[in-house]
């Protein structure tokens, strides 16, 4: 019994030391951002915790292990203690020898066994002491910035409103070249500041040392008066707003992740009891935080507010300067709310469906979306919605659900198994025929409500009932089995969900419903057009349906009408705040691209800093957007310095400061002892530049950017030159960086006719080296020009190695062909108009 608890308790450590790890890689990966928005505290908290349980599991274990060694032990010397007084007694008495006793006690030789023990334990001791010292010794940091200033609260408040002073700064990489040399800038505060950088590790480095996440070889920083170095986390954190294109989001939700800022420290004490002395002993002991970790962290202060209800209406006013509050409210919509949090909302959205369904029906859109409705059956609900009447009341799996006796009980009374059976391995079948063993990667097959590994579990007991049928499958296989239709919809099954299996579902319920609703003992609640239902997505719930999976684009126009309702009852505020609720996975990876940049700059910005640093922040995101974000921010913190870094500014005037560093140099600017002679890896640095710049290679790695850059060189061509002519072999592509060029195709008749322009930033010729084709146009640079010239070997390397360029290839020609088409439809309509006659092409 006790070794069967031991090994309860060894499970339970396992599965919170894989918690701790995941934690502290979340940590590692993230540790940027953490520190940037303040998050430290709160995570040496989340440690702590952890640490804390992990003590709790193995003093149990310890506990438990010594007793039972106790008894064992106690088993053990029982025999040597009888021995003693009972062979002592008989001794005494004359029945037994004295010679005849300690015969049998020199014969017992397990007496060494706890003396073994112990110096076996000792050994053990003193080998892990060691190996602690040398593991710390060896990997202890010696870092620039003393460690208390990333502990616990600065001793004094100062605040960094002022100017920021960067004096001959030298930031270098890991392999020691210089990434910014000899940087010296003064910015003032409040500021609008535009850094234009021509490569991304230049963007990178400027922006790290203001968040003194790199220390300078050389140089310093002042912000107010106040060296970088010697300011507290804490203060660098509440006072710089850092976002970037690539942001790390934890795990948790949307909202854990917005509100890290405000999380410098516990703004309440554990709650009193004879726990927490022991909490703060044993943390202190082992050298853990001793903030406690299940309170309120979040402070408003930092922002300079006084509620969180103030904290949720400045956020909801950054989303709007971003202009994404639409996008907001709709990606809200498409997620699911607990209705308890959020009362407000649920209730509105409840009252709201007659007006939602009247205007669906006005606008003739009700055809694709099916409602509830006691009588008729749903074809997008699942099987067990219809069968019932009634959606989970909490998110439930097919593993759960075939564990539970009381659904497959109702299964087979009534009578439904074959049915189900057959609906579930037909789809089964077509799943396979679909996706095979190894097409689980696919987009589609992401797209259906099925695990992978439930999946291949699902297939091979489809596989195996091939060969020996449904009397071959064992209890649990056909438990499982049966579980499919209740996470398809009739729609989704297609043809096996027959008009009479649908119609026996129907009068199951209408008879048995109720009943089994409570016999499902609160799995299941039943449909209430009263009711908010949790378990559905708020457009579910306002449509109090679900729309047809083929609606297609009309999908898009019964949410404009939702939202159209929500708008004009005050309702977006609420419903983007639902969105706090969704939740992340480790690095943000369920959530785009796009989504993940909008999360980062609210988190920057949420906390009224007075430096906000945007590093091509929203990238995915088109220019004109971009622009319109930059004057909104700044009328929203009009004090806050901001610093815009990117690769490209179209209107630098319009800053009040506008910085260029070229080759880590301000402007450019060499030193005297560089002129003689580039050195070669500035000129590489440059050439990545360049290829980052592209829109083709903007997203490669930094490695497939690198080995491009390697493989290129500089192409240099006065006005009036021949770049490449027709017919000629396709050996190269030209990246154009400075002047301009024309295309020209030689008509049959001798005649050259302007074709296009080709300006900085674009590729030519690459599709020429993609089809292994000669050229068909001639390139004649109309101003002196420079050239980054890719080698055709190099360029089909990166294409077949990188989805993403040979992705972005396909839709640059598409865009191409369209406006191709685009152009041979005007000119045909040109030519109609005047009497050209098509009917002879037209019948083709």
């Amino acid at each position: 019994v006790l070794q069967r608890q031991i090994n309860l308790l060894n499970k339970g450590r396992i599965e919170e030391v894989r918690k701790f790890a995941t934690d502290i890689g979340e940590t590692a990966a993230g540790v940027s951002d953490i520190r940037t928005n303040g998050g430290s505290r709160y995570r040496m908290s989340l440690f702590s915790d952890r640490l804390g349980k992990l003590y709790d599991i193995r003093f149990e274990i310890y506990q438990k292990k010594f007793f039972m060694k106790f008894l064992n032990n106690f088993i053990n010397q029982l025999t040597p203690f009888f021995f003693y007084s009972v062979g002592g007694y008989l001794a005494i008495t004359g029945h037994i020898t004295v010679g005849a006793l300690v015969a049998a006690l020199a014969a017992f030789k397990d007496m060494s066994s706890p003396w073994k023990e112990l110096l076996a334990y000792y050994n053990t001791t003193q080998d892990v002491a060691l190996r602690w010292e040398q593991v710390t010794k060896r990997f202890a940091s010696n870092s620039l910035v003393d460690d208390h200033l990333y502990e616990g609260v600065p001793d004094e408040s100062i605040s960094l409103k002022g100017d920021i002073d960067i004096n001959g700064v030298t930031v270098r990489d890991d392999d020691g070249r210089a990434v910014l040399e000899d940087i010296s800038l003064t910015i003032p505060q409040g500021a609008r500041v535009a850094v234009k950088t021509d490569n991304e590790a230049v963007a990178l480095a400027f922006a790290d040392l203001l968040t003194r996440e790199v220390i300078p070889q050389h140089g310093s920083v002042n912000i107010a008066g106040h060296d970088l170095n010697t300011i507290h986390q804490v203060t660098l954190a509440n006072s710089i707003g850092y976002a970037h294109s690539n942001p790390h989001i934890l795990q948790g939700t949307l909202g854990e992740n917005l509100l890290m800022p405000f999380k410098n420290k516990p703004i309440e004490e554990m709650p009193d009891g004879e726990n927490l002395a022991q909490f703060h002993t044993n943390a202190m002991k082992s050298g853990n935080s001793t903030d406690p970790f299940d309170v309120d962290w979040v402070d408003p202060a930092v922002a300079g507010l006084q509620t969180s209800d103030e904290i949720r209406d400045w956020w909801f006013q950054l989303v709007e300067a971003m202009g994404i509050d639409d996008f907001m409210v709709r990606r809200a919509l498409r997620s699911s709310l607990e209705s308890a949090g959020h009362q407000k909302l649920a209730d509105a959205i409840v009252r709201l469906r007659p007006e939602i369904a009247s205007r669906i029906k006005q606008a003739g859109l009700d055809g694709v979306v099916y409602g509830f409705h006691p009588d008729k059956f749903n074809p997008v609900t699942p099987l067990g919605s219809n069968l019932l009447y009634a959606v989970p009341s909490r998110m439930l799996t097919q593993l759960s659900l075939s564990r539970d006796k009381n659904v497959l009980r109702i299964i087979h009374e009534q009578g439904i198994t074959d049915d189900m059976m057959q609906v579930s391995v037909m789809l089964m079948e077509n799943l396979i025929a679909t996706f095979g063993d190894d097409g689980t990667d696919h987009p589609l097959f992401r797209r259906l409500n099925l695990d992978e590994e439930l999946y291949q579990r699902l297939s091979a007991i489809v596989k195996k009932r091939r060969e020996v049928g449904d009397a071959g499958l064992s209890d649990e296989e056909s438990a499982l089995i049966l579980t499919v239709p209740f996470a398809f919809s009739a729609e989704q099954i297609g043809p096996a969900f027959s008009d009479d299996f649908k119609q026996r579902v129907l009068d199951i319920r209408k008879t048995n419903a109720d009943q089994l609703v409570k016999e499902l003992d609160s799995l299941f609640e039943t449909i209430d057009p009263d009711k908010y239902m949790d378990v559905m997505t708020i457009m579910d719930n306002a449509l109090f349906g679900r729309i047809s999976g083929m609606a297609g684009a009309q999908a898009k126009s019964i949410e404009d009408i939702i939202v159209d309702v929500i708008s004009e009852n005050g309702l977006r505020r609420l419903v983007a705040e639902s969105i706090h609720d969704l939740v992340t996975s480790s690095g943000g990876d369920n959530l785009p691209t796009i989504f993940k940049e909008r999360v980062a700059f609210s988190r920057a910005g949420i906390k009224k800093p007075n430096i906000l640093i945007l590093s091509n922040s929203l990238a995915s995101h088109d220019s004109e957007t971009r622009a319109l974000m930059r004057e909104r921010i700044s009328k929203l913190l009009p004090d806050t310095t901001k610093i815009f870094i990117e690769n490209r500014f179209a209107n630098p005037e319009s800053y009040d400061l506008f910085v260029e560093i070229v080759d880590g140099r301000i402007d450019g600017a060499v030193s005297r002892q560089d002129t003689q002679d580039i050195d070669v890896s500035q000129d590489l640095n440059r050439k990545i530049g360049v290829i980052q710049q592209a829109d083709l290679f903007r997203e490669l790695d930094r490695k497939q950017q690198r080995l491009l850059a390697f493989g290129s060189q500089w192409f240099k061509a006065e006005a009036g030159n021949t770049i490449f002519s027709t017919n000629e072999e396709a050996d190269a592509a030209y990246l154009c960086v400075e002047g301009l060029a024309e295309l020209v195709w030689t008509a049959g008749d001798g005649e050259r006719r302007k074709v296009g322009e080709v300006s900085p930033g674009r590729l030519i010729g690459d599709l020429s080296i993609i089809v292994n084709a000669r050229r068909n146009l001639d390139l004649v640079t109309l101003q002196d020009s420079v050239f980054l010239r890719i080698g055709a070997t190099e360029l089909m390397a990166v294409i077949e190695n990188d989805a993403m360029v040979a992705s972005s290839l396909l839709r640059s020609v598409s865009g191409h062909m369209t406006d191709i088409i685009g152009t041979l439809r005007d000119l045909r309509n040109y030519s109609v108009e005047r009497g050209v006659d098509f009917s002879k092409f037209d019948s083709n």
